[in-house]
């Protein structure tokens, strides 16, 4: 790996572009972009955070002073809350939450700006629709969703959204919006066609008492809704609202989902809940057509990789070393929660699939230590998921992210002075072609971060898949993988 040099940032907000040429992040209530190949300093502004006495507004404006000469202004009070990229990178938000007011940057002229003031209604998050010219700005209490026009300065508002950080998606084209509402106490999904002014095309009740999240297929016809934690219930609708099955675990837990993933393909759904299990249901009968559940002893014939004790301090935290592989039969501590309290620590936290949908990685609350690798099969193969690798640690994983692009490539951070990764590409060179057939065909790494008193709490793709931002409490740098196989000792 290569590193660059430390960054200042606050908030973990730090992006890379659509397209990966540029990198974003937030300083208290400054805005800086580099960029990805030299790092150099192109765009800077002082983000002003100060509301006016006024509604709910948008104003476009050109300011011919250096917004970079006003860098030295730095107050805690007026911290960033959210920074995002437009999809085509043309433009750069930045909204401070605690006073209802989101900035607009352009890339291509650095003295144009807008500014959206929420006004009484506040502002819980703001991001960017997928053409990247209007901005979702949700307000405090449920009250609204306002889509504000780049183009038109006009704003659309939609009533009453059921929650204000899930329960919300686009298709995959974009072209449909698809909101959680609550009306006169009951469970409703909005329609929203984004290509004629986000103009109400469907909305319908669904059959929830407290509807948790929702999920749209990739193919963009189905739609997975999903009740609270006190309810294990899973409902899939087409997108004009007919409900086309139920699904309720046999026995029922008596507790909720906790994680939905769609396939790739949108064949398949995984369910995950507090009860160690993943359902897997098809996208035919929406049945459950296999159950993977999380048992203290891993099987023989699946690979175990386990962390070196003390590796930060052997390597001196450059380089990189090879997992352990144990021997034998191996088992982990698996914690049994208490179910009777509220939100017990058990089940699944995160399910995520590769980029071709042949594996499935998962992490458990009840083994916070290991990571969980399925493998899932392809099309022509005889359908049979089953349990791959294991991964275990000294302490709890924390993130854990596929590579965008590359279908074989996983990072992954415990929170320490290093970050881990898994690969089944190491025996080729530049495949993207997933899986390889022999499945001992895999590596697992421990790479040290060359900088002192880094504590990495999270990691993140580049969107190009080259890339990887290392993002620490109030620092952050990049890693990017070198072609030789050289002993990397970049410095930090």
């Amino acid at each position: 790996m290569d590193y660059t040099e430390l960054y200042q940032q606050s908030g973990a907000l730090v992006a890379f572009s659509s397209g990966a040429h540029w990198v974003a992040n937030a300083i208290h209530d400054r805005l800086v972009v580099r960029r990805a190949d030299t790092f150099q300093i192109t765009r800077a502004w002082h983000v002003d955070v100060s509301p006016s006495p006024s509604n709910a507004s948008f104003v476009a404006s050109t300011n011919r002073h250096s917004p970079a000469a006003q860098l030295s202004s730095s107050s805690t009070d007026a911290l960033v809350s959210h920074i995002a990229w437009s999809a085509d990178s043309e433009y750069l938000l930045a909204a401070c939450a605690r006073h209802g007011v989101v900035n607009i940057y352009k890339m291509r002229d650095e003295d144009w700006s807008a500014r959206i003031e929420a006004g009484v209604e506040g502002l819980v998050r703001a991001e960017w629709a997928p053409d990247g010219r209007n901005i979702l700005c949700f307000s405090e209490w449920g009250l609204r969703v306002t889509v504000w026009s780049l183009v038109t300065g006009v704003a659309t508002h939609i009533q009453f959204p059921k929650h204000p950080d899930r329960g919300y998606a686009f298709r995959r084209d974009g072209r449909y919006f698809v909101l959680a509402e609550r009306h006169r106490s009951k469970d409703m999904l909005g329609v929203y066609d984004a290509g004629d002014s986000y103009k109400q095309a469907r909305h319908y009740t669904v059959p929830t008492s407290s509807l948790a999240s929702l999920a749209i297929s990739p193919t963009g016809k189905h739609i997975a809704v999903w009740e609270g934690p006190l309810e294990f219930k899973l409902c899939i609708l087409s997108l004009p609202g007919t409900l086309l099955s139920t699904y309720i675990p046999q026995p029922d837990t008596g507790l909720g989902i906790r994680c939905v993933a769609w396939h790739p393909s949108g064949s398949f759904i995984a369910v995950g809940g507090y009860d160690d299990k993943i359902h897997i249901l098809d996208g035919l009968s929406w049945s459950c057509v296999v159950t993977l559940e999380l048992a203290s002893r891993i099987p023989t014939r699946v690979t175990v990789w386990r962390e070196p004790s003390n590796w930060i301090e052997a390597t001196l935290g450059r380089g990189y070393l090879s997992y352990e592989r144990p021997q034998g039969t191996q088992s982990i501590i698996v914690n049994r929660a208490d179910a009777s309290k509220a939100y017990p620590k058990s089940g699944l936290v995160q399910l995520e699939w590769n980029a071709n949908g042949s594996l499935l990685v998962a992490r458990y609350e009840s083994a916070p230590t290991a990571l969980f690798i399925y493998a899932f099969p392809a099309p022509s193969e005889r359908f049979k998921p089953c349990l791959r690798s294991v991964l275990l640690h000294t302490k709890p994983v924390i993130r854990a992210r596929w590579n965008p692009i590359r279908s074989g490539a996983l990072v992954l951070s415990c929170g320490g002075g290093g970050l881990y990764t898994w690969s089944n590409e190491w025996s080729s060179s530049d495949t993207d072609q997933g899986v390889n057939e022999n499945e001992d065909e895999e590596i697992a790494e421990c790479i040290g971060i060359p900088a002192k008193n880094f504590q990495l709490r999270d990691v993140r793709w580049a969107p190009d898949g080259k890339g990887l931002l290392l993002i620490d409490k109030d620092v952050f740098c990049c890693a990017f993988e070198v072609e030789d196989d050289e002993d990397e000792t970049g410095g930090a």
